[in-house]
């Protein structure tokens, strides 16, 4: 364990990524010599078609590139990478919060927000049918037919829209998930 900590010096901001994120020594590393290795031309940042590749293989792929970059931004950093993917971490059951510290990234509502970002593409705070019918076709592809993924969509929406606004706020989302064990669905066991 010294050594992983005493070989983060090569790591960028890492002692703050590691009260941070919570990612220990060690997968900071590992996460470090991934994104080296994603970084074909060592240029220290990645662009979308870098990540686009790692994730070819994911449905929502684009979409979840799409979240580790800012309207505008074209690359990204290392820092910047590793706080996108401790929405990713097993929530820790037994951190406590002394109520001044922001929720961390690997908690319930802070995974809820970034799945709901992922849904919400123009950014307005709410999940429109349209947005909610894009997910589904990306995600169900041609295993269903048109008919029923605007029969799922007019479900989902008629199941969350509590305000009968014909969207689906954060608020809509959290409840709907209520019973959903999201740590379970938006986790990835990193470097076990």
């Amino acid at each position: 364990m010294g050594s992983s900590r005493s070989s983060l010096s090569r790591v960028p901001d890492g002692q703050q990524l590691l009260q941070e994120t919570g990612f220990s020594a060690a997968h900071l590393l590992r996460l470090h010599q991934r994104f080296q290795f994603l970084d074909k031309d060592s240029r220290g940042s990645l662009r979308s078609e870098d990540l686009e590749a790692a994730l070819s293989e994911n449905p929502i792929g684009v979409r979840i590139v799409g979240a580790f970059f800012q309207p505008g931004q074209e690359t990204v950093d290392f820092p910047s990478f590793v706080r996108v993917l401790a929405h990713f971490r097993p929530t820790e059951k037994n951190r406590t919060r002394d109520g001044v510290q922001p929720d961390p990234a690997d908690s319930r509502n802070r995974k809820l927000k970034f799945a709901f970002q992922l849904y919400d593409r123009d950014r307005d705070g709410k999940i429109s049918r349209t947005e909610l019918l894009q997910v589904l076709r990306e995600m169900l592809g041609l295993q269903v037919t048109e008919e029923q993924l605007q029969s799922i969509a007019e479900r989902a929406i008629q199941e969350a829209d509590l305000d009968r606004d014909d969207a689906i706020c954060f608020d809509e989302f959290r409840k709907s998930l209520e019973k959903v064990n999201i740590d379970h669905k938006m986790s990835v066991r990193f470097l076990e």
